[in-house]
């Protein structure tokens, strides 16, 4: 695997926080940090993914009908 470098200025208490739980664990700052944004990326992705996916429906004209939005909103109750 490549690797690049990435320089971030962290918070004090933060900074802090991640050298606390590298000692408490064993793990090297490094180490927590890819897996933390490791976990934040993967975990937040799915909006961009929703997005390119309705994007693909509009254009393709797939659109709910009145209908079926009306249903969504006597559902949830807006």
């Amino acid at each position: 695997m490549t690797a690049k470098t990435i320089n971030v200025r962290l918070p004090e208490a933060l900074y802090n926080q991640i050298e606390e739980l590298a000692r408490a664990t064993a793990r090297t700052k490094s180490f927590l940090t890819i897996d933390a944004l490791t976990s934040y990326v993967e975990r937040e992705s799915w909006q961009i993914r929703d997005i390119h996916e309705g994007i693909k429906e509009a254009d393709a004209g797939e659109f709910a009908t009145d209908a079926q939005v009306k249903g969504v909103f006597a559902k949830y109750g807006a």
